[in-house]
């Protein structure tokens, strides 16, 4: 299947890398700019555009995604299917509506658990026992289309987010495999999200302090978060 696959931090390396090993052809790979990091603050590429350039693929790194350059050049290459794995951008209607098969993104959490950018982190600090990925069809929502297939994972009591981060990323990258799979067998029917939905926003300083008014399993669960 011709994709463009759009993603940025290491957790999207392994999905990039199992789309390539199934042999789709990867139209381009889009990611965040080369960022400042570190101490030097210089330049810095994504862990996405790291990969892409060790398997070849073109690369593009547009600033603003909801352009109609954007739109243009991504027209131009006639995607069937666009792949989302934490890109970090929104995207507009105008993507969503461009590949014949949609959009697929993959969520690391049992939506609409979770919803948000940072799902893994939330679900210890918070002490959930569980999680797991989503590959959901795209809409203009925040993680809110309807969802195709999900896989559930059990967090240990002493798991950190590295870890359940880790396992995540392989059991997604097996999943979006398998969803790309049915859908082009036409077997799959996606299924709207049901049930109270949970954000996991991104963290911030405040939420690495430690109040030592709270239980101790919450400072556990903040400390492996």
């Amino acid at each position: 299947m011709r994709i463009v696959f759009m993603g940025t931090p290491e957790f999207a390396v392994p999905f990039l890398k199992s789309l390539v090993r199934e042999g789709h052809e990867i139209a381009a790979v889009i990611t965040q700019p080369d960022r400042p990091a570190g101490r030097g603050k210089q330049q810095k590429a994504s862990a996405v555009k790291v990969a892409a350039q060790k398997l070849g693929l073109t690369v593009w790194q547009p600033e603003k995604i909801n352009t109609a350059e954007t739109l243009k050049s991504l027209t131009v290459l006639q995607p069937e299917l666009i792949v989302v794995v934490a890109y970090g951008k929104k995207l507009p209607a105008a993507i969503l509506q461009l590949p014949a098969r949609g959009c697929l993104n993959v969520h690391a959490s049992l939506l609409p658990a979770y919803r948000g950018a940072a799902p893994i982190h939330w679900a210890v600090i918070k002490g959930e026992t569980q999680t797991g990925v989503t590959t959901i069809m795209m809409d203009e929502g925040l993680d809110t289309g309807d969802i195709l297939l999900q896989k559930v994972y059990p967090i240990a009591a002493e798991a950190t987010t590295g870890k359940v981060h880790d396992a995540l990323a392989e059991l997604g990258a097996d999943l979006l495999i398998e969803t790309i799979k049915s859908l082009s067998r036409g077997d799959l029917q996606a299924v709207a999200q049901t049930g109270d939905s949970t954000y996991a926003p991104l963290l911030k300083r405040e939420h690495e302090w430690l109040d030592w008014s709270r239980s101790a399993l919450e400072l556990h669960n903040q400390i492996r978060g």
